[in-house]
């Protein structure tokens, strides 16, 4: 295995786990649904219609209709546009500030580290979802706020992990030669360690698109996330919610979207965690 490149070992260890394999299929779906959700339904989500107020599953609406007559089938490929970019945003608004400090602090040490870990320390003292709920109740409910507050008190373990891997690596060879040669701190930051050190990064991030999915949908079931009309699985639980009784269809088929959505990016964040592992024999 020694002529094996770092890929090579990595896509076969990737796709011998059938369950991080189930994960990035359902995730490509997703993207896909997302992108084409405006082809995937004749309906349009915000497309009223009193006489089909609370209709159960059916041939004409397979997800069954809302308080208003809209199809709920239409309103969740939409809605997965919304959670996804909330996902995205966030989490690269979370990873870009965690890798920046967690650089600065593993690489220079000493002062900069103890204030930026104490900085780190003072902010997971709150509850992420509280302070993300304080934020939030300030400021006026839209979902680029949301992208940001989520992704601005998000960053800590990226910061962590990123300082980790560099206190481990800048004592390494390729970095004492990359200072022989001339390279100055910042080249050999970013040039040389940083690179290095992205292996957890991209499984953290990968972890963090499904909570920032969760947390986004939490809000907006609370009514301080995406407001209606526009279709977020939160709201539309929230409608589920007042008519669980008699209108079954509008809490189970949102929340299935958000348990496979965030089940399927936990497998394929797990999935690359264990397939670059060092360790991982397969």
């Amino acid at each position: 295995m020694g002529g094996e490149s770092f890929g090579k070992i990595f896509w076969r260890n990737f796709t011998k786990n059938r369950l991080a394999l189930l994960g990035a299929a359902v995730v490509i779906v997703l993207f896909i649904v997302s992108i084409f959700a405006s082809y995937l339904s004749s309906y349009s989500p915000d497309q009223i219609d009193v006489t089909q107020i609370l209709n159960p599953p059916s041939r004409a609406h397979i997800f069954g209709t809302d308080e208003l007559g809209r199809d709920v089938f239409t309103r969740i490929l939409y809605g997965s546009r919304i959670s996804l970019k909330v996902g995205f945003v966030a989490v690269g608004i979370a990873t870009l500030i965690g890798v920046i400090l967690g650089s600065i602090s593993g690489f220079y040490g000493k002062w900069v580290d103890s204030l930026v870990m104490r900085v780190v320390d003072i902010m997971l003292c709150f509850p992420s979802f509280f302070l993300i709920l304080a934020v939030i109740s300030i400021l006026e409910p839209s979902i680029y706020n949301i992208m940001i507050v989520i992704g601005v008190t998000g960053w800590m373990g990226v910061a962590r992990l990123v300082r980790a891997e560099f206190l481990s690596l800048k004592e390494r060879d390729f970095v004492v030669a990359a200072r022989a040669i001339g390279a100055g701190n910042l080249r050999v930051m970013f040039s040389h360690v940083l690179p290095n050190a992205m292996a957890p990064v991209l499984v953290s991030a990968t972890l963090g698109v499904a909570a920032a999915v969760l947390t986004e949908s939490a809000l907006s079931f609370l009514g301080i996330g995406v407001q209606p009309p526009t279709p977020s699985w939160g709201n539309i639980l929230t409608e589920g919610k007042d008519n669980i009784e008699i209108a079954w269809w509008l809490s189970l088929f949102p929340g299935f979207a958000i348990l496979i959505t965030v089940l399927s990016y936990n497998l394929l964040g797990e999935g690359i965690r264990d397939s670059l592992d060092p360790r991982l024999n397969i």
